[in-house]
């Protein structure tokens, strides 16, 4: 064996990597089982545990040097599938950001182009822009963009003179810029949301965006604070020390109202204390306040612990205020600090009622978007005080006037700020703001929160002005970006939806886990039946290590693991034991023709190596070709299935390679194969090929019974491809799917749902197309759930509690996400098989073989959907044509052809050496020659297929059948329709290689 040293190195060095990557996911999971010990079943004390850890710096807790933020980060990333949470697909409005440009042109020619591109947008793939462009020509072809989009802010672009296609351009990159906007903001909302390993990602639709949240189950909460428009607001502020005072009496009012809660009889005497002596609160009163802070001696007797210290100062216990040692108020708008979790209970304080009435009429508290810079942990937040000076409440600068922004250095080269220029009438205003505020702050607040709060020097009277606030490079570009965004409107709009509760995720690790270790002992215990112990043990070994390796490399690349990722890896045992499968018999017949022991291994690896690249790279394509098209869950087992291609090959070929040669060094005797099944299928001599008629009859009658089911029952289509909502509800006891349906028939204002029975008798999914072109529906059709339903519970339940206990995921996918799904379907489907038949061409140089295969898959595709049209409403399971399905397919066509290159891979071995004998006895021979790798394999890739399907969960029920209908299809069609195609095609120049 070749490079020993330089293999055994890598296999070391990957070990070590995956142990590494894979500590941080044992450092959080103790973490979280200490969790568990100590709120002991309450969530809320669980997620107070997890939190207070979280804000806890590198000193007090680390694990390598990581907090335990980070390890967080590093650890292994569940899909929302398993870990519950909400994924998001958000559109940007292009049409709205043309609107935007054109300062709302009410030209009849822009209108109807638009209306007519949002027509083209239903049938077609291309960018809103572009099916814009086509429209407005089409309409009128002497029309002139440039007299629409020549408006001041794009008069720098755009003149009157400018074509078409030199407006077009321009547009394009403002909408870009828009999008990459949009992005930003929606990705600086999510951090500030403190979704623990948040995913955003642009796709490749201009201006769509994939959000994946795990963890989050309030799915109106995601929406209002992903489609709330950027909305950036410049503010006049007031000064901590005009506020201090203020906190000081609303701090003790909250805590005469919260002993009146523990002491009813003295509750009126506090709470009339506490408001008559509001606003007279000395320094001296603020320095106790700072004394309890920094647990003096003589407070301490009186709150010795932080818990007795917010039970006494439910304000102050919760918000610190920013003053000195001394007790002075630090010169800032900012009036304090919270931790993130505690944001919310510090506004319910500040927005009571009782509370308000304290403080001034114009005032307005807002948080800051990023945490204190200076505070370690990185959790606590700045609380500010806005100052309204206008009549009607609204900033008296907002984004509208900002016509440029860009970030720049200072003289020195070491201070990073942003420049940004306003129009006119912006200008003016900045000059009164600054002119009145000298040595006061200005707030630059975006959608509600602070970014920036710079203190005014002298009045700047033009509307060029630059904010510092101590940015990194990549801050400042992002709040120019920001800055610039302000003055287009773009409203994101979510076009598809899913939310998975946290239960149904528990259950799906649970039952991914099960039949994942069924199914891995199952293989193990089955490699070391039929090929010994000996060699058996090693393909287990390396079988053990395909396993440890794809998890350490797919925590290593923060690929997520989805319960489809589970079933791609469990799949992948399949193929690394196929590799294996194929070593073993290459070395079986070495050593049946009479060579010893170590050149029998040698050979035998050598032989079977073009095999098992040829048969694994056309897997590999075909898993591209997903992971390029799918999304979510189906992404997920995509990335597993490629990463495991490629750490079953490498453990396949090299590292039982190296166990191996360690034996041998230390003479242990080596079997491949015990009494039993050593002479299984060896020696046969069916033929194929003269039967071939036999198997062109039967298939044909199959092909022809699937497309009548195709044309009578049809496909029974998922929301994937329709558009429309899917609800999973879970109820206490069993109920009918027909009382089901009739009660939310007459919710859903006489739209009858789909209703079927999902995973128990007692839970059911719903589809619905109610309401599904109507956007920002969803909150009234959760509300029409829960109408029609509420009376099938048993109890008296409200709306939040129904859907928290009740409804265990929902999936919104609108008209247009469900036709572009439709198209990438088809698209993927018929590129791998383009992509196949290529590759089989160029590596066998014979276009008979690459038909033959191609053939044959299409035989399987239609097979397996033919089946699903005769079996849908049928079996108690899931048989939509979702995107579930279409992965199914792929991975069908991609192990499928795994069979067929393996078969040909011998035909072209055998040519040369029978040269003078009939293509049909070569054709037949090496057919029989692989049928006990091919029959080994489909065994024991329908076993790990069969123990997931049954003990993985309802959820993937119906693409695992898929799979194993069509693993047996694909065995059947390698042998019985590739290989007789191939020599049908080959009749009369004769079989080449």
């Amino acid at each position: 064996m070749q490079n020993k040293t330089a293999i055994l190195v890598l296999a070391i060095a990957l070990a070590l990597v995956s142990v590494y990557q894979l500590s941080f996911t044992g450092a959080t999971y103790k973490v979280k089982q200490d969790a568990k010990k100590y709120a002991q079943g309450d969530l809320v004390k669980q997620t107070y545990y997890i939190d207070s850890i979280s804000s806890l710096p590198k000193s007090q807790w680390s694990f390598l040097g990581y907090s335990f933020k980070d390890c967080q980060k590093r650890e292994i990333n569940l899909g929302l599938d398993l870990k519950g949470g909400m994924n998001v697909i958000l559109e940007v409005s292009v049409e709205d950001i043309l609107k935007a440009l054109s300062n709302n042109s009410s030209d009849k020619t822009f209108l109807s182009a638009l209306a007519r591109a949002r027509e083209l947008e239903k049938e077609s793939q291309a960018d809103f822009l572009v099916l814009f462009g086509r429209a407005f020509q089409e309409i009128d072809p002497n029309a002139k963009l440039a007299a629409i989009f020549s408006t001041v802010d794009l008069r720098d672009k755009i003149n009157f003179n400018s074509t078409n296609d030199q407006v077009l351009r321009v547009l394009d990159e403002e909408v870009t810029s828009a999008t990459k906007n949009a992005f930003n903001i929606l990705r600086t909302r999510i951090d500030r949301f403190g979704v623990v390993q948040p995913n955003i990602t642009q796709l490749a639709t201009k201006g769509r965006i994939l959000i994946e949240l795990p963890g989050q189950t309030d799915p109106q909460r995601v929406r209002e604070l992903l489609q709330g428009t950027a909305n950036l607001e410049f503010w006049e502020t007031y000064e901590n020390s005009e506020i201090i005072n203020y906190l000081v009496s609303a701090n003790e009012l909250l805590k005469g109202i919260e002993e009146s809660s523990r002491k009813s009889v003295e509750a009126e005497e506090q709470v009339t204390e506490a408001e008559a002596a509001p606003q007279d609160s000395s320094g001296s009163e603020i320095q106790d306040l700072l004394d309890l802070i920094e647990k003096d001696t003589v407070q301490a007797a009186v709150a010795s612990t932080r818990e007795e210290f917010a039970i006494q100062n439910p304000l102050f216990g919760i918000l610190t205020p920013r003053v000195t040692e001394q007790g002075e108020a630090l010169p800032s708008c900012m009036v304090g600090l919270a931790a993130g979790v505690d944001t919310a209970r510090v506004n319910r304080y500040l927005g009571m009622n009782q509370v308000r009435a304290l403080f001034p009429r114009d005032l307005r508290l807002y948080w800051s978007q990023n945490p204190h810079k200076y505070d370690p942990s990185g959790s606590l937040y700045e609380l500010h005080a806005i100052k309204i000076t206008t009549r009607d409440g609204r900033p008296p600068l907002d984004g509208s006037v900002i016509t440029s922004a860009r970030p720049t250095s200072g003289m020195t080269g070491s201070e990073v700020k942003v420049d940004f220029n306003m129009n006119s009438e912006g200008a003016k205003t900045w000059a009164r703001m600054t002119r009145e505020n000298v040595n006061r702050c200005i707030a630059v607040v975006l959608d509600g929160y602070v970014r920036s709060y710079p203190r005014v020097m002298g009045e700047i009277p033009t509307g060029s002005t630059e904010i510092t606030g101590d940015f990194t490079i990549e801050e400042a570009d992002d709040l120019a970006n920001i800055l610039k965004s302000g003055k287009l409107p773009a409203p994101a709009r979510i076009v598809s939806d899913t939310v998975v509760g946290p239960s149904l995720g528990r259950e799906a690790i649970n039952a991914g886990v099960l039949s994942f270790v069924i199914a891995f002992v199952i293989v193990l215990v089955y490699m070391a039946f039929y090929y010994s112990r000996s060699a058996g043990g090693v393909a287990d070994i390396a079988l053990f290590s395909n396993i440890f390796l794809i998890m350490g490399v797919s925590a290593s690349l923060g690929a997520v693991l989805t319960l489809p990722g589970i079933a791609g890896i469990v799949l992948t045992m399949g193929m690394s034991v196929d590799a294996n499968v194929l070593i073993f018999e290459r070395i079986r017949e070495e050593l049946r023709s009479g060579k010893g022991v170590k050149l029998a291994i040698a050979d035998g690896y050598r032989g079977s190596l073009s095999a098992i690249l040829d048969s694994n790279i056309t897997t590999l394509l075909t898993g591209i070709v997903l992971y390029v098209f799918g999304t979510g869950p189906i992404k997920g087992f995509a990335t597993t299935l490629v990463i495991g291609i490629f750490t079953s090959l490498f453990s396949a070929i090299y590292i039982s390679r190296l166990i191996y040669e360690s034996m041998l060094k230390r003479n242990a005797r080596l079997t491949f194969s015990i009494k039993i099944t050593e002479n299984f299928l060896r020696g046969v001599n069916f033929d194929f090929i003269g039967k071939r008629r036999i198997s062109y009859i039967v298939s044909g009658t199959i092909i022809i019974i699937s497309v009548l089911s195709l044309f009578v029952r049809g496909l029974n289509p998922g929301i994937d491809f329709t558009g429309g909502r899917t609800y999973v509800v879970r109820f206490d006891e069993a109920v009918k799917t027909a009382d089901v349906a009739t009660a939310l028939t007459d919710a859903f204002g006489g739209d009858a749902p789909q209703v079927v029975t999902f995973g128990s008798e007692n839970q059911v999914r719903i589809t619905t197309k109610y309401r599904i072109d109507e956007s920002g529906a969803d909150e009234d059709v959760e509300t029409a759930l829960y109408d029609g339903l509420k009376g099938m519970t048993g109890e008296d339940i409200s709306r939040e509690e129904f859907l928290s206990k009740y409804r265990q995921s929902s999936e919104t996918v609108g008209p247009a996400i469900a036709s572009d799904i439709k198209r990438k379907a088809v698209y993927a489907v018929s590129l791998a098989l383009v992509i196949i038949f290529l590759y089989i061409f160029v590596r066998f140089k014979n276009w008979q073989y690459g038909l033959g295969a191609v053939s044959a898959l299409t035989h399987d595709v239609l097979v397996v959907i033919g089946i699903y049209s005769l079996l849908w409403g049928i079996m108690p399971f899931n048989m939509e044509i979702d995107q579930s399905f279409i992965a199914a397919i792929l991975t069908v066509i991609g192990y499928s052809v795994n069979d067929s290159v393996v078969i040909f891979d011998r035909v072209r071995e055998f040519l040369p050496l029978y040269r003078k004998r009939p293509a049909r006895e070569v054709l037949n021979m090496a057919v029989n020659d692989t049928l006990s790798r091919t029959v080994n394999t489909g065994i024991t890739t329908i076993l790990v297929l069969a123990m997931m399907f049954f003990f993985g969960g309802a959820t993937i029920r119906g693409f695992l059948f898929a799979m194993i209908i069509g693993v047996i299809v694909g065995t059947y069609s390698s042998i019985f329709v590739a290989a007789p195609l191939v020599y049908d095609t080959s009749s009369k120049t004769g079989l080449k290689i």
